[in-house]
């Protein structure tokens, strides 16, 4: 089977993923499988620890790793954090109290601590991103935020965990998440007083950010070889408001586009943009089998009503839907011909696709793609598959403007450009 990396790139191509080899990428389901492994990199780091998360909650989870943060800056171990100011407005100050007195440095990105916060520009550009990078050596990047997987901020606490995954990456792509948390963090930090939302259309701003990548960053790492797993070939891919503003959008869509046998998506909020539609509906027009796995215990109402609205669309055209009902759905993973995998933060919506600042790995292998393969089969066989409904009716047409009408407010109102 041809590698999707290696084929020819054609005229939808906006960015280069730049594929870096000798990887060692690890999956991991949940963060009763992720959480044990921050610990064990904490324990171990020498030099320095960063952290980026849309939420840092202040439940018991979440507070044994900020305990474990401090142990670590009580040691000497640089400690640098920053979280969303939305995603985790409600324990920042309990955060600020645990970590009084240490040296662990928590920043805020764009904090909404004063209602007037609420009217200032890009305010609705969210850090979405999940990283977390210990000396240099060894990254966590996914769609994990530091919670308890059983409990959530809206709904209290559930029986089964919420699903979801990350990866363990070793090897350079760890130097580019390293690259990231720093700039993020450094952007937060510094400035705290001020928005910068302007900042993104001034030609300064990519040298800013990489004088700022320079004052943190160290020595490079060259990719190192690994022991327990097979190297692969892997793209770490960031959506900002600057130059990589489709990045993920574009990985998406060209690997559904060269798919030749099938596209396995994993998504809660899922209104795709008509790049990424258009792909789909043409795969399965083509013969492949497409499989999409949405939220079915929905925690916001209006992210099921949008996807609701695509169903009759792409029930038409043989794609398969399941809705996931047996916890809470949060995961945002693919895989593509049983070779192209990724796994990451960004959901496909227009949030996550044009506003807020994702992270995605992105992995050729074929033992990693069937790995993950398998977690989207154990899932899909606990879940629901959705028959036609939704119709063609005036109900259904309505339905689906009102639907496009809101997400091209929104847009408008984050200040996307282009289409949707």
């Amino acid at each position: 089977m041809r590698r999707l990396g290696s084929r020819r790139r054609g005229r939808h191509h906006a960015v280069d993923p730049g594929f870096v080899g000798g990887n060692e990428v690890e999956l991991l389901r949940g963060g009763d499988q992720l959480f044990p492994r921050m610990h064990a990199a904490i324990r171990h780091a020498s030099s320095e620890i960063w952290l980026a998360t849309y939420i840092f909650h202040n439940d018991a989870t979440s507070l044994a790793l900020a305990d474990a943060l401090i142990a670590a800056d009580q040691r000497g171990v640089r400690v640098r954090i920053v979280v969303d100011g939305f995603g985790s407005n409600g324990s920042i100050k309990a955060l600020r109290e645990r970590f009084a007195g240490s040296g662990v440095a928590l920043a805020v990105f764009r904090p909404m601590d004063r209602w007037w916060r609420w009217f200032q520009p890009g305010q609705l550009r969210r850090l979405h991103q999940k990283l977390f990078v210990v000396d240099g050596d060894v990254a966590f990047v996914g769609g994990i935020n530091v919670l308890d997987d059983r409990f959530d901020i809206h709904h209290g606490v559930s029986d089964l965990p919420r699903l979801d995954f990350a990866v363990q990456v070793r090897g350079g792509l760890v130097d580019l998440v390293g690259q990231s948390v720093r700039s993020i963090w450094s952007r937060a930090w510094l400035g705290r007083e001020f928005d910068d939302a302007l900042l993104d259309y001034v030609p300064l701003r990519r040298r800013m950010s990489l004088w700022l990548n320079q004052l943190w960053r160290g020595p490079q790492r060259l990719a190192e070889p690994v022991s327990r797993l097979q190297p692969v070939s892997a793209a770490f891919v960031l959506r900002d408001n600057l130059r990589r503003r489709r990045t993920i959008e574009h990985a998406y869509a060209d690997a559904i586009r060269e798919a030749r046998s099938s596209v396995d998506i994993i998504c809660p909020y899922f209104y795709p943009g008509q790049r990424i539609r258009q792909a789909l509906r043409r795969a399965a027009d083509r013969g492949v089998r497409v499989r999409l796995l949405l939220q079915g215990k929905l925690d916001y109402r209006i992210a099921g009503w949008a996807a609701e609205a695509l169903y009759a669309d792409l029930l038409g055209h043989g794609v398969e839907i399941y809705e996931y009902t047996p916890a809470f759905l949060h995961a945002k993973v693919a895989v593509v011909d049983g070779h192209w995998a990724t796994v990451g933060s960004s959901n496909i919506d227009p949030l996550s696709l044009l506003v807020n600042l994702e992270a995605n790995v992105v992995v050729e292998d074929a033992g990693f793609a069937a790995r993950l393969a398998g977690e989207i089969d154990t899932s899909i066989t606990a879940a629901s598959r959705v028959g036609e409904h939704g119709g063609t009716g005036l109900r259904a047409m309505l339905h689906r403007a009102v639907v496009a009408w809101f997400a091209y407010v929104f847009l408008r109102v984050a200040g996307a450009a282009g289409r949707y």
